[in-house]
């Protein structure tokens, strides 16, 4: 085995995966198929583990695995700029936002309901239960 390439499992480890995820990445065709030896191991090159952790992070961020395949081809093409990748940035802002706004609204909803409830009583006159009756 050439000593730049590495087999799954070393990937899986230097990059904080499982060797399942790699294989997952692969199927979703965000990371590229490595090329095998004579004995059928997967061979990865060098930039596989970076472009693990790359899309990590950006899971991390809440960029879903289309996105990142977005993020990763604007950034292989040497006519992309900075400015399409700010705006995919931005996007995933505005969805945080609205999913922000959403929890909020529901936390009031739940709060609400907690504040009819006094926690006494048998379930049967449970308000927050009442509450989800269809009456």
């Amino acid at each position: 085995m050439n000593a730049t390439h590495q087999t799954i499992g070393q990937v899986a480890r230097a990059s904080g995966v499982g060797v399942e995820t790699v294989r997952f990445y692969e199927r979703q065709k965000i990371l590229p198929k490595p090329r095998r030896n004579g004995s059928g191991y997967r061979l990865y090159s060098p930039d596989t583990v970076a472009r693990l952790r790359f899309i990590k992070r950006a899971q991390g961020l809440g960029f879903s695995l289309e996105e990142i395949g977005e993020l990763l081809a604007l950034r292989a093409s040497p006519k992309s700029t900075c400015g399409q990748v700010r705006r995919k940035a931005e996007a995933k802002r505005a969805e945080v936002e609205g999913k922000i706004k959403e929890l909020r609204r529901l936390r009031k909803a739940l709060d609400g309901l907690i504040g009819e409830c006094s926690g006494e009583g048998p379930v049967s006159r449970c308000t927050i239960l009442a509450s989800f009756e269809d009456n």
